[in-house]
């Protein structure tokens, strides 16, 4: 039962966790909209691999929800920093 609990709570710290990775790319997207480019690289494969990630969670048999939350910011802004980044 301790182990269960344990995973549980490490589950939802790794998906706040992740929510604000994502969120951190808000400045990015400051600095493009500012006409500061970044590379629109990184935030392109970010957002592939986070729209599989959120795919896989929610297509398995027993859904992974803190995986799919965890993932989901990172299609948004990781779509909005590659966009202004253009």
């Amino acid at each position: 039962m301790q182990e269960t609990k344990f995973i549980t709570y490490l589950s939802w710290i790794a998906t706040v966790m992740a929510v604000l990775m994502y969120v951190s790319y808000i400045p990015q997207i400051a600095d493009n909209l500012a006409g500061s480019k970044a590379n629109p690289l990184q935030p392109l494969v970010a957002a592939i691999n986070c729209t599989l990630w959120v795919v896989y969670a929610l297509k398995k048999k027993h859904r992974d929800i803190p995986v799919a939350l965890a993932n989901f910011p990172g299609i948004i802004f990781g779509l909005i920093a590659f966009i202004t980044a253009l």
